[in-house]
């Protein structure tokens, strides 16, 4: 696996999942609570990089390599680590009506986008579930290829 630093475009990983990754796919019985572990997973999927644009540590940004789209913002809130990501409209009620912790995008736009709160309440089979969809929403082409529920 090689690892490429761009300038202001962050880290970039080719090639196979690392450790961090395959360990994120194994499906622990842990919850997902830590932002390693959401970055680690967002790393597994294929042609994506870690980006900070805003300039401040607190804010990641996991970006499509080809398209710079971001499918999944992770920062810190509240005392808890919270994910954006973008959801279909059929599903974006589904997963707030499911989870307390699911909750209309922070600032993002509120039709397309949700906030899951890492506060132990989401298993981390649902919280792959959506991150998941958020990359197949954002990656853009008609390739047809899916990436599918990786580790879920």
């Amino acid at each position: 696996m090689c690892e490429i630093r761009r300038p202001g475009f962050g880290t970039e990983r080719r090639g196979q999942p690392n450790e961090q990754g395959l360990a994120a796919m194994r499906g622990s019985e842990a919850i997902m609570r830590r932002r390693q572990e959401v970055v680690a997973y967002c790393m597994s999927f294929p042609d994506v990089y870690e980006d900070y644009p805003f300039h401040d540590p607190n804010w990641c940004v996991m970006r499509h390599r080809g398209s710079t789209k971001g499918f999944a913002l992770i920062y810190q809130k509240d005392g808890n680590i919270w994910v954006n990501v973008k959801c279909d409209p059929q599903w974006r009620d589904f997963w707030r009506e499911a989870y307390v912790s699911v909750i209309p995008g922070y600032h993002m736009n509120k039709t397309h986008w949700n906030s899951i709160i890492l506060d132990g309440t989401i298993p981390t089979k649902d919280i792959r579930r959506m991150i998941v969809e958020s990359y197949e929403l954002t990656r853009g082409g008609s390739s047809g290829r899916c990436v599918g529920l990786k580790g879920g």
